[in-house]
């Protein structure tokens, strides 16, 4: 497929989305679409997939100018638009998912067996692991994403849109992903891949395009830039990959927080001691127990031995709110399904960690909520118009950074953060590593997950490396280097922690 988007622009009342961007996609290309958070990506996307009409511009498609584009007429033209946010159906199965709205229908009734066969052929095809007859509320996120994907290769699509697609993959599985890629762009099939991932970025697209606030910045061959220059494209001024963390100067001797040889469904034998003013990042790969590890430490997750205790005595997991009247705060990984409340204003959303711990009135006071909302605007940076605008209105970005500033409004002891900057652009994610490194200077301790070593560079005082989940090693801030994460991680390197 052949692809020109000519002048798009785009406006929702008074605020330009779009303003004349233009983009052109080959056959067998993959192109990827860049720009932080807010730049109008995902807008121009919704445009081309027949979501949102343009006010100005022209879709041309093999050379025709296409009218009244809309989502049926899009999928008709083979066009397929994954979106960054899963729309499975949980109490459907796989099969069934995969032909939602294009059922295979006979003499008025569905060809069960027929879907299950050609479900499972593309299943196959990519690799996937994945029985198509199983209930999708029974897989993992991960799997869910390759559901997506298989979704889109079923109608043997000509044009498929990838909106941040790897978020909650494993790296074998983006290899996997970039296989399969490759394999269709040999055969014709063209991708717009949206990622916030550079390193992904120069691994699998051939072209570029970057918009900056709506607006079009550059379009080129990736072998002509570096991840340097692309990021000075996106933030629109020279960027400087500066360490914000020099020293662990901060740290207190005063423990914040003790694990002693805690134990849960996929990890076991976690002993660590938190401190005042320290930043601990938690790393290890898919399965390690990393994920669950956070959740128990907020009693989010069963815990089956082993103790956690704070400065005042020993936790009380029974409560997720008697843990945070303990003094502790999580901020948890995929923001749209458990760190936001979507059908709740930003306004409402800022306040939801407050009324858990703080609030002792009867009646609630918007005006309250309204002054907690623009000191947190102010110290957050947050992007919005209104705080009685529905949360889903703001970019990914300016949620975590609401979702942030919810949790510092109980103004915690012990911060856990999980994956803090997943799925946002390179200014957010600063902004982020900025915040947490001040909050150990304030004293404030914070122990963060992350399987990016950029992120564990830039707020480590330590970093403790699972593998298998136990503790593989505990690295000082000086000794913390990515190749020494990876070999702990992947086990080929080990440490007697006795």
């Amino acid at each position: 497929m052949n692809l020109e988007m000519k002048n798009i622009s785009k406006s929702f009342g008074p605020v330009s989305a779009l303003k004349d961007v233009s983009l052109s996609v080959g056959s067998g290309e993959i192109h990827g679409l860049l720009g932080e958070n807010g730049a109008g990506k995902t807008t121009l996307m919704n445009v081309l997939a027949g979501i949102f009409p343009q006010d100005k511009g022209d879709l041309v498609i093999n050379g025709n100018i296409v009218h009244g584009m809309t989502p049926r007429k899009a999928g008709d033209m083979k066009i397929r638009f994954i979106h960054q946010e899963l729309s499975l159906c949980n109490d459907l199965r796989v099969y069934q998912n995969m032909f939602l709205g294009a059922e295979n229908v006979r003499n008025g009734f569905v060809r069960k067996r027929e879907e299950i066969r050609r479900a499972q052929e593309v299943l196959d095809y990519m690799s996937a692991g994945i029985d198509a007859s199983t209930p999708v509320g029974n897989l993992e996120t991960a799997k869910k994403q390759l559901v997506e994907i298989a979704r889109a290769l079923l109608f043997k699509s000509e044009l498929i849109i990838m909106d941040e697609p790897t978020t909650a993959l494993t790296t074998r599985e983006i290899e996997n992903l970039f296989v399969i890629m490759n394999r269709l762009k040999d055969e014709g099939v063209s991708f717009i891949y949206i990622s916030h991932k550079m390193p992904e970025v120069f691994a699998i697209c051939g072209k570029y395009t970057v918009l900056r606030d709506g607006v079009f910045v550059r379009s080129g061959a990736i072998k002509d830039i570096n991840e340097q220059q692309a990021t000075e494209l996106l933030i629109g001024k020279t960027f400087v990959a500066a360490r914000l963390k020099e020293d662990s100067a901060s740290v207190g001797s005063e423990v914040a927080l003790k694990a002693d040889n805690l134990s849960g469904q996929s990890f076991s034998g976690i002993s660590l001691e938190l401190h005042r003013g320290e930043v601990i990042v938690i790393t290890g790969l898919q399965g390690s127990g990393t994920d669950e590890l956070a959740t128990a430490l907020f009693g989010a997750s069963p815990v089956t031995g082993g103790t956690i205790r704070t400065a005042a005595g020993p936790l009380n997991l029974r409560s997720i709110k008697k843990v945070m009247q303990s003094g502790i705060a999580m901020i948890p990984r995929n923001r749209k399904e458990r760190g936001i409340v979507p059908h709740l204003s930003i306004r409402q959303n800022n306040s939801l960690a407050y009324f858990a711990v703080k609030h002792n009135k009867v009646f609630v006071s918007w005006r309250e909520e309204h002054r907690r909302f623009l000191a947190n605007l102010k110290k957050m940076d947050i992007k919005a118009s209104s705080d009685t605008d529905p949360i889903t209105s703001l970019s990914g970005g300016n949620q975590q950074k609401v979702i942030l500033s919810k949790w510092l409004e109980i103004n915690a002891g012990v911060y856990i953060m999980d994956n803090p900057t997943q799925g946002i652009d390179v200014r957010s994610k600063y902004a982020i590593y900025r915040l947490v490194n001040n909050m150990a200077k304030e004293g404030k301790a914070v122990l963060l997950f992350s399987t990016e070593f950029p992120e564990i560079q830039q707020v480590a005082d330590r970093c403790i490396v699972l593998y298998k989940g136990k503790i593989n090693a505990i690295l000082e801030r000086n000794d913390i280097t990515e190749v020494k994460i990876m070999a702990h991680s992947t086990g080929t390197q080990t440490e007697d922690l006795r």
